[in-house]
């Protein structure tokens, strides 16, 4: 597969802590232990390892009362944290077949404006977790119904070889007309056009959205689990 001349991308197993050690090492809070991204971009800590040392290092970058997500590789001790739910994510990859692209499909450029149109939006898919910064990130797309934004997905985590691609979201009254197969297939073609390989999580539960992506062309590489966590008010 295309993604493999990349590399085999087992840094993904530590989705973040290879992105905030690489490719977005300027969004990094932290150090050599523990790092995360700025709280106005995503609610995202990560530890280089799941030792006592490392965890106590997340703990020190949160703040009293902020919750934030690990992915992947999780503190094996959550002292000085209130665990809010655990999950399990599939990570899928594009398996590199040649993607075909309508010339003038209704897809734009989101941009600083629309802003508090894809807080709107994700807030019934993605709560508290697509960002006013989010959109940093990376490339971010939209489709419009009359002049109302209905439907986006962007790029959030890079790390050296691979672009993620994350916050696809579609109004209730407008799925199912293949908005989020337009949105995926356009970030798609903008990733390997970089030289990069696109990959994306999605829900274990979520067999309706994993149908979609794996039709695009994304294959399974692996599950991770995920914990989002409170630390405690001093």
């Amino acid at each position: 597969m295309e993604h493999e001349r990349r590399g085999d991308g087992e840094g993904l197993g530590n989705p973040a802590w290879f992105a905030l050690t690489t490719r977005q090492s300027e969004f990094a809070g932290g150090g050599g232990l523990a790092r995360r991204y700025p709280a106005a971009v995503a609610p995202i800590v990560a530890v280089a390892d799941p030792g006592p040392a490392a965890a106590a290092a997340a703990l020190g970058l949160a703040e009293p009362g902020e919750s934030l997500n690990f992915i992947g590789v999780v503190p094996d001790d959550l002292a000085g944290w209130d665990v809010k739910q655990t999950s399990t994510i599939a990570q899928l990859a594009f398996d590199g077949r040649p993607i075909e692209l309508d010339d003038d499909d209704g897809v734009e450029t989101l941009g600083a404006a629309d802003v508090p149109e894809m807080l709107d939006l994700t807030a019934a898919v993605h709560p508290r977790y697509f960002r006013a910064r989010t959109r940093e990130m990376g490339l971010y797309l939209g489709i419009r119904h009359e002049g109302r934004l209905i439907a986006m997905a962007g790029q959030r985590m890079c790390a050296d070889g691979w672009r993620e691609i994350s916050g696809v979201a579609t109004h209730p009254e407008h799925r199912r007309h293949g908005c989020a197969s337009r949105l995926v297939a356009r970030l798609a073609a903008a990733i390997l056009a970089e030289g990069l390989a696109p990959f994306l999580h999605v829900d274990v539960t979520n067999a309706a959205a994993r149908a979609v992506y794996e039709k695009a062309g994304f294959r399974w590489r692996r599950d991770l689990h995920t914990v989002k966590a409170r630390r405690r008010d001093d």
